[in-house]
């Protein structure tokens, strides 16, 4: 059996990247997930909330095509008013899946970009 002090001394070392792909790895390993107890932790009263770290908010996104759809011509065409891509250019993005459209953009151009490109078919992510 392993030494449980040692254990703890040694996850207490780890950072909060570190600790994230941790548990990550003990989610897939066990096949379980750790949005419960998180949420049980969270519960226990203001201690908990104030030992916890504040969670930094992602302000870039890149806009990724998935699958153009069967209007590809309106894809383009939407493809180059969201960039300064010429004609040749955004056919080529529009066709090839997992292209970035806009990279690093704010939260608010990546959603408008995003329901732009539905709008004619597009399949979008935006990460």
């Amino acid at each position: 059996m392993a030494d449980l002090n040692k254990l703890v001394e040694e996850l207490s070392a780890l950072s909060v990247l570190e600790a994230a792909e941790l548990v990550k790895k003990l989610e897939e390993k066990w096949g379980v997930s750790a949005a419960a107890p998180v949420a049980v932790a969270s519960a226990a009263g203001p201690a908990a909330a104030a030992a916890a770290e504040p969670v930094e908010e992602q302000t870039e996104f890149d806009v990724i095509i998935k699958d153009a759809g069967a209007k590809k011509i309106e894809v383009i065409k939407v493809v180059r008013q969201l960039t300064s891509l010429g004609l040749k250019e955004a056919k080529d993005v529009a066709e090839t899946p997992g292209s970035k459209i806009l990279e690093a953009v704010g939260k608010e151009v990546a959603n408008d970009a995003k329901s732009k490109l539905e709008a004619v078919g597009a399949t979008i992510e935006v990460k």
